[in-house]
Order: structure tokens, then sequence, then C-alpha cells
């Protein structure tokens, strides 16, 4: 695994070489500023880079990520919203044209949520629980439909679940909805597999996800 120092010579190699490579792009950025027009909400695990999977440069994605891809209910109170904000200034001040929600494969928080992290996060004095809790719901109707699957498929299908829940979340933005209504903002849920590689999106039509050619 890549230790700090290595980490510190990658970032050595990329100024040698990507950027001067990319010299004119990165001062554009600098100048300029962003204007990606697609957002993607992911999960914060290592394994799961959009930028990597999407072969994306500087500048063409706007993301955020956190633990196990979840856009939180709208909440315009005090507290302190990251994820929200994020959202708020990707369709408000960038003015994005889409936002794919970005699930995965073998994501932890999911399976943390399948065994039991979440349930009573209203009282767990632990962030992660209080924050999975979000969940917690769909977890509940997963376990339901599927009483005797497998636990590597039933975590699949709450993978999918709560990628479908965080959609049905972020209609509830105001601005969101403002944004769909008036120029057309478009909503994406999306799974990747990290032991395949592959990527499947979600069919509003069939409410299905459906493999992506290669």
């Amino acid at each position: 695994m890549r230790s700090f120092n290595d980490m510190i010579d990658g970032h050595r190699r990329f100024k040698r070489d990507g950027y001067a490579a990319d010299l004119e792009r990165y001062r554009a950025l600098a100048a300029e500023g962003q204007s990606a027009k697609i957002m993607i909400v992911g999960c914060c695990d290592s394994r799961v880079d959009p930028a990597a999977i999407f072969d994306a440069g500087p500048g063409e994605l706007f993301v955020t990520r956190n633990v196990a891809n979840i856009v939180p209910p709208y909440q315009p109170d005090r507290g302190h919203h990251g994820t929200s904000a994020a959202i708020e200034f990707a369709v408000s001040t960038l003015g994005v044209e889409h936002i794919l929600v970005l699930g995965h494969g073998a994501c932890g928080g999911i399976q943390a949520l399948l065994e039991g992290v979440g349930d009573n996060g209203a009282e767990d004095g632990r962030l992660i629980a209080r924050w999975m809790s979000i969940a917690a719901p769909v977890c509940d109707r997963v376990r339901a439909a599927h009483p005797d699957a497998p636990p590597a498929v039933l975590q699949e299908v709450l993978e999918k679940a709560a990628v479908v829940q965080s959609l049905d979340h972020l209609r509830g933005f105001p601005f969101v909805a403002e944004a769909m209504a008036k120029r057309g903002l478009q909503l994406h849920g999306g799974w990747f597999s990290i032991e395949a590689g592959a990527l499947e999106l979600l069919d509003p039509a069939t409410a299905q996800f459906a493999p992506v050619a290669t």
C-alpha cells in the first residue's frame, strides 16, 4: 500500500509530467474558475474514484463524497450540512446539468447498515450510526422484500435501493426541483462494480439498473 512519502513522490511526478503536459488547462481553470456541468455524489471509499471511473480530467466533474454516497433529506435548519451545501453550490452557482448518485459494490457503509449500525441512529452517539440511519428505512424494506436472500445479494440490492432513496431526497430540495422544472436538470442513479469495473445506470422507465455497454 502507498505510504505518505509515496504520495508526496507521486505529487512530484504529477508536477513534472501530468501538470506540465496539461499546463494550459490548469492555467485556464485557475484564471476562469470551474464550470463543470456534471455533479457526482459518490462514496468516500478509496476504491471508487469518479474521475478514474469516467476517465475525466481536471475541471470536468464536480464531486462530493461521503459514507455510502447518501443524499440526506433537505433540512433548512442551523445544522452543518456538507453534502447538501455542495448540492446547492452545484445547482445554484455552477448550474450543473446532470447529477449522478453513484453507488458501488462492497460498500462498507451499506454493510454496516445491514449489520445493524444506524438502527438507533438518533440515540447512538457514533457519527457513522447517525449518518447511516438516513437509509435505515430502506434497509428495513429490503430485508422484508428479500427474507431469504444471501448476504451478498442483499447487500447489492440495498446498495441500489439506497441510490434510489437519495434520488428521491434530491427531488425534495427546492432549488433542485426548480432547476429540473425550469432548465431541465437531470438526475441519474448509477452503481459501480469494483470487482468487474462495470457500470450500471438506473433506467427511469423500468426502475431497474442496467449495465452500460462497453
